[in-house]
């Protein structure tokens, strides 16, 4: 029997937010049109979810689906873009790079059956910003805590190496979700350079006035922006290094480290 390369919309795996008849992107331009027009966050993660705009993007992450790592082979993958997922009204934003080929691409739910999302649910967990320690499957119980995720591109890309056009393809996307969060949102952590460099335009698309010149990015930089109305008051941008194997492996990020940036987007936030 031949591996499904994605899992059809609507057909009831756990969470998913499309039906059979959500629209579908397939260029950059439907994208920004599909995102623009979304009645509601709800709707648009569903199109997220469905979108098929990059070529590279949609062979890989169905390939990967199809062939599948040994570990699990008996599983099926996802195999389609991993939308934004958590509170709907959340206090902190968590903004990653991408899905991982064999994390969320197999489980559908982004930082989900993956190491570093091992690292990154587990640190959650220990200062109250999610309801268990660990997240290996949609379904599992686990739920975030005034917070919420996304990724500045969707889907799986080849070497967890997305294109500059492949991330100005996803843009609208981001920026459309990060506009649906204004009113609740006090704290945004950007998990990487990638993701760092990737939500300043999503940001200003959104709204917000940001600072001249840019922050460099580095773990546990801040620095604030203004949101549009009706949000009052500052918002913080949070730098965090990214909680990848090469990093938690070389010690370039431990699990204090991770607590105390999330530690202090809760302080911030007032979340939880």
């Amino acid at each position: 029997m031949t591996n499904a390369p994605f899992v059809p919309p609507g057909t009831g795996w756990p969470g998913d937010p499309a039906a059979p008849d959500t629209p579908v992107a397939t260029t950059a331009e439907e994208v920004a049109g599909l995102a623009a027009s979304a009645p509601g966050l709800s709707e648009l993660c569903a199109r997220q979810s469905v979108c098929r705009a990059c070529d590279r993007l949609v062979a890989w992450r169905e390939k990967v689906a199809v062939e599948r790592r040994r570990a699990f082979l008996d599983e099926e993958y996802w195999g389609r873009p991993v939308a934004g997922w958590g509170d709907p009204e959340p206090k902190i934003m968590i903004v990653g790079l991408a899905p991982a080929a064999h994390g969320g691409n197999r489980t559908g739910r982004i930082f989900t059956g993956d190491r570093s999302g091992d690292w990154l649910f587990a640190s959650l967990h220990r200062v109250g910003l999610a309801a268990r320690p660990t997240s290996v499957r949609a379904g599992d119980g686990q739920r975030l805590i005034g917070t919420r995720m996304a990724a500045t591109v969707r889907c799986a890309p080849p070497d967890n190496k997305p294109t500059p056009g492949e991330r100005d393809t996803c843009l609208p996307w981001l920026a459309r979700e990060i506009a649906e969060v204004v009113p609740s949102v006090r704290c945004y952590v950007m998990l990487g350079g990638f993701a760092w460099q990737g939500v300043w335009p999503a940001l200003r698309r959104a709204g917000y006035e940001l600072p001249r010149p840019r922050p460099k990015f580095g773990h546990g930089v801040e620095t604030e922006i203004t949101p549009p109305e009706p949000a009052t008051g500052p918002v913080t941008l949070l730098g965090c290094y990214h909680p990848s194997q090469q990093n938690t492996f070389t010690g370039r990020v431990t699990e204090e480290m991770l607590d105390a940036v999330f530690a202090r987007a809760r302080t911030i936030a007032g979340a939880g």
